[in-house]
């Protein structure tokens, strides 16, 4: 099978090598970034020089981009994906998207008879590197059956969640109570460490207790060393999927009071500059107002 990889930054570049590592598919990638790509050719794929030749002749065409204007011009612009793929072929984009702007491209492969699934993954880059990372897909049950082979081949967790729209709704979802859960956290661990108590040891009861949550590894791993950078995910990116989040309560009038308090927190430490860092920076704001570290 021929498959052209779009978008091999943090994310796109771990799991397109997990593909080129696991697969015997025939893989061309680009990237703005040379580096990024050599990463992927050191390992047999093929260097696109650009978004055409990487689709034409693809059996499957898959981007992994930062915001919905870049996955919109790259699937819709000129000379791009939907201007060069082939009639009964398969995109996937593994972009944390908006949902509506899924349904506008996937209106347009449609009527090019063009498959589509929107898939974006959770689980960091460490995860993308490892092959655990979950790929939350939406699309058709065929067309979901018919690329799983290659999914697998950079996730141990492929989830098909309804029809097409369906895996990004649950994305925004579950990175909206991930951001929520670390803003409480922060909260909880600037409470307790004023008072007194030992930070490794609060954070200790906390993971072997009710308040545990996914959010206590992030704590211990980024926070307690101070290690904001580079990011597992950074904090750009965090407020990006909570905005999208947070316009999708707005379009369905679902109240999203916890959401918006964290994605003021959030916007509070991208204007004090920590946007490129970890996402866990937003503890930051809490030791810069309160002018004392959790952990001294």
């Amino acid at each position: 099978m021929k498959v052209g990889y779009i978008g091999v930054g943090n994310m796109g570049g771990p799991m397109c090598r997990n593909l080129i590592k696991k697969s015997n598919h025939a893989i061309t990638v680009f990237d703005l970034n040379a580096a990024a790509v050599k990463t992927c050719t050191d390992l047999g794929a093929t260097a696109g020089k650009s978004i055409a030749d990487v689709t034409k002749g693809a059996d499957i065409v898959m981007t992994s981009l930062p915001m919905p204007k870049d996955v919109e011009a790259v699937a819709l612009g000129d000379n791009g994906i939907l201007a060069n793929i082939d009639k009964g072929k398969t995109y996937i984009d593994l972009s944390t998207n908006a949902p509506s702007m899924v349904k506008k491209i996937g209106a347009a492969m449609a009527a090019k008879g063009i498959a589509m699934l929107d898939a974006p993954v959770s689980g960091g880059t460490t995860g993308a590197e490892a092959g655990t990372i979950a790929v939350i897909v939406g699309g058709e049950k065929k067309t979901f059956d018919d690329a799983l082979p290659v999914l697998q081949s950079f996730s141990a967790n492929v989830l098909h969640m309804g029809p097409l729209g369906s895996g990004t709704v649950a994305k925004l979802v579950n990175n909206m109570l991930s951001f929520c859960n670390l803003a409480a956290l922060s909260e909880g661990m600037m409470l307790g460490t004023t008072y007194g108590l030992d930070p490794e040891k609060l954070l200790n009861v906390i993971a072997n207790s009710s308040g545990n949550s996914n959010a206590v590894k992030a704590f211990a791993s980024r926070v307690l060393p101070g290690l904001y950078s580079p990011p597992s995910f950074a904090l750009d990116l965090a407020y990006k999927d909570l905005h999208l989040a947070l316009e999708l309560g707005d379009e369905l009038g679902v109240p999203l009071q916890q959401g918006a308090s964290t994605h003021n927190l959030q916007r509070l430490a991208k204007g004090m500059g920590w946007g490129p860092d970890d996402s866990s920076s937003i503890m930051r704001v809490y030791e810069t107002m309160l002018r004392r570290k959790v952990k001294p």
